[in-house]
C-alpha cells in the first residue's frame, strides 16, 4: 500500500529536543531539573498505571487553563526548591527555548509540496504555537487542548487520520516520545521514532520512496 499521508508531532521534532530545552528554561529559572524530573515522576506515578490526578495530561486534553497549571507547577516546584518560583507566565517562559528546527520545517513542506497530506498532532501546554511558521505545511493541525484528547490515546491518532482522509496503513507518524510511537503503531500507522533529522529524513526517503531530505 503506498504510502500518503505525513503526520508529525511538534516538541522535540519540529523543535529542538525536548531535553534540550527543558534543560535552558531550568537554567535561566535557577530550578534544579532534579526537582522538575521529581514533580513530573509524582505526577505521572511511576508504574504503568497513571496518578489519581495528573495536571499535564489535564492541560493537554483543554481541562485545565494554562495559569492554574502554572500555579501547580510553581507549587511543587517551590516546595522542592525551598523558594519561591514565579506562576504567572511559567509556561511561556518554558517555551520559549523550544527553538524550532529550520531542517525537520522543510521537510514538511517539501513533503506537502510534492502532494503528500500532511497533519500536525500535538499534545498542547496551551496555544502558544508558531502559526506564521505552519503556514503552507499543514493540511489539518490535530491540537490536543482543542479536540479534548492527548497522545497516546488511540481516539486522536484516530482522529488525525479522520483529518486527512486516509487509512492508518498509507501513513507515518514522527515523534520522538517512544510511548507516542507505540501507540500510532497499534493503530495500524507506519511510524518514526525521530532523534535527529538526518535519522529521520533518510527514514522518510526510503518509506515514501522519493527524496524528501533535500
Amino acid at each position: 500500500m503506498a504510502l500518503r499521508g505525513l503526520i508529525t508531532d511538534w516538541g522535540g521534532v519540529l523543535t529542538v529536543g525536548l531535553r534540550e530545552a527543558f534543560d535552558e528554561w531550568a537554567t535561566a529559572e535557577q530550578i534544579d531539573p532534579a526537582d522538575y524530573v521529581s514533580v513530573m515522576r509524582e505526577w505521572f506515578g511511576r508504574s504503568p498505571l497513571e496518578a489519581v490526578y495528573n495536571p499535564v495530561h489535564a492541560l493537554e486534553k483543554g481541562e485545565l487553563e494554562v495559569p492554574h497549571f502554572e500555579e501547580h507547577l510553581a507549587q511543587a516546584l517551590s516546595e522542592r526548591a525551598g523558594r519561591s518560583v514565579p506562576a504567572a507566565g511559567l509556561v511561556q517562559r518554558m517555551l520559549t527555548y523550544f527553538r524550532h528546527s529550520p531542517d525537520m520545517m522543510s521537510l514538511m513542506r517539501r513533503a506537502k509540496s510534492q502532494g503528500i497530506r500532511t497533519a500536525l498532532l500535538s499534545n498542547s501546554w496551551g496555544m502558544n504555537y508558531p502559526a506564521d511558521l505552519f503556514d503552507g505545511m499543514f493540511d489539518a493541525l490535530v491540537i490536543s487542548g482543542e479536540v479534548g484528547m492527548r497522545k497516546p490515546d488511540r481516539e486522536i491518532y484516530e482522529y488525525a487520520l479522520q483529518a486527512i482522509d486516509l487509512p492508518a496503513g498509507e501513513c507515518v507518524f514522527i515523534d520522538d516520545l517512544l510511548p507516542n510511537v507505540i501507540a500510532a503503531r497499534e493503530v495500524g500507522i507506519v511510524t518514526i521514532h525521530h532523534t535527529d533529522y538526518a535519522t529521520t529524513a533518510a527514514e522518510l526517503d526510503v518509506l515514501f520512496d522519493r527524496v524528501l531530505s533535500r
